[in-house]
């Protein structure tokens, strides 16, 4: 009991000094890792994303978001296009019901530098807004020594239960796209390297009075990318992520291993793409994640769950989260409808 105390008021601190939410299906939320991923996925690319995790704990920490991106037509001399996205998130933090809700507006340009890359540039800009549903939680002052004592006097005081803040991000992309050139062959690979910087104007974060906890900018940058293995039904797509805020940090990299049940063709209506992935990833010094990707003609289907590794496990009893998520992309003409990317 005294583990699980110190654990919810540790979560309490996590949430209290200014920590992102985060998905473990990274790939299919890319408007909350680089502003620049808008356009990259398709003419049209809608996901929607939900998470929950310690239940074991507390009350689980629930997040909920949605994105939409899409790419505008290019101009006659091809030199490259713009695209706008929109994404917007809910988090629901434990016992005290701590609320953070975002929503942002992405704009990107991505210049062409030859048929199969681009480099594009995003800037994203936003409001956020962050609520307290109870303050009887538990604070460091409660501590005697021994346990956390609830009838002695936090000496914490509360300006306000809820506020909001202006938001600002930026990021760049280098995309390389080849796969989309032989359609029957799937020859080529997809390559996308980026970097960004949220929260710019590091907002005022604190509900307590005098409280001084700024925003911290969250710096991200990934690599993913997308290859067949010798020209068989398999493809892997390997991933690497990366994240600091403050002190705090993250690392996260594996692959999804792809099967073809049916390779589509934009040469032919007649063959619609359907496969199933698998994707083993690590989270350095928190989680192993499992990952379960379905796609069909452009719907995919996205679960994965979270076992959780880290000195937490006491409390957690291993289970961490489970994710859901679900992706409508419309491809251009040009390009197969077989590619997750």
């Amino acid at each position: 009991m005294k583990f699980i105390n110190v654990f919810v008021a540790v979560l309490f601190v996590v949430q209290v000094f200014a920590q992102d939410i985060h998905f473990s299906q990274m790939r299919f939320a890319p408007l909350n890792v680089n502003p620049g991923a808008a356009g990259l996925n398709g003419k049209y690319n809608a996901i929607v994303n939900y998470r929950t995790q310690w239940n074991s704990v507390a009350d689980p920490f629930t997040t909920m978001g949605a994105s939409f991106d899409m790419k505008f037509e290019e101009p006659r001399r091809n030199k490259g296009f713009l695209a706008a996205g929109i994404n917007f998130y809910h988090d629901i933090a434990g016992d005290l019901r701590m609320t953070t809700s975002n929503v942002n507006l992405s704009v990107a340009y991505h210049l062409r530098i030859n048929r199969s890359s681009t480099f594009g540039l995003g800037l994203q800009a936003g409001y956020g807004q962050r609520g307290i549903g109870s303050v009887d939680g538990l604070y460091a002052s409660q501590h005697n020594g021994t346990d956390f004592d609830q009838n002695m006097i936090s000496g914490e005081s509360f300006r306000q239960t809820s506020f909001g803040y202006v938001d600002v991000g930026g990021g760049f992309v280098y995309n390389h796209n080849s796969l989309t050139e032989n359609t029957f062959r799937s020859d080529g690979y997809n390559l996308t390297i980026g970097a960004a910087a949220y929260h710019l104007t590091r907002p005022d974060y604190s509900f307590l009075q005098g409280g001084n906890d700024d925003l911290e900018i969250r710096f991200t940058g990934f690599v993913e990318s997308e290859f067949v293995v010798d020209r068989s039904p398999i493809a892997l797509m390997p991933a690497l992520y990366y994240q600091r805020q403050g002190t705090h940090q993250e690392i996260y990299l594996g692959t999804y291993i792809k099967y073809h049940i049916i390779k589509s063709s934009s040469r032919t209506s007649l063959r619609e793409g359907f496969s199933i992935a698998y994707g083993p990833f690590y989270r350095f010094g928190d989680a192993f994640v499992n990952k379960l990707l379905i796609d069909y003609n452009g719907y995919a289907l996205g679960i994965s769950y979270d076992l959780n590794l880290s000195s937490l496990t006491q409390a957690s009893k291993g289970r961490g989260g489970i994710e859901f998520m679900f992706r409508y992309t419309l491809l251009e003409k040009h390009q197969t409808r077989a590619r997750i990317h």
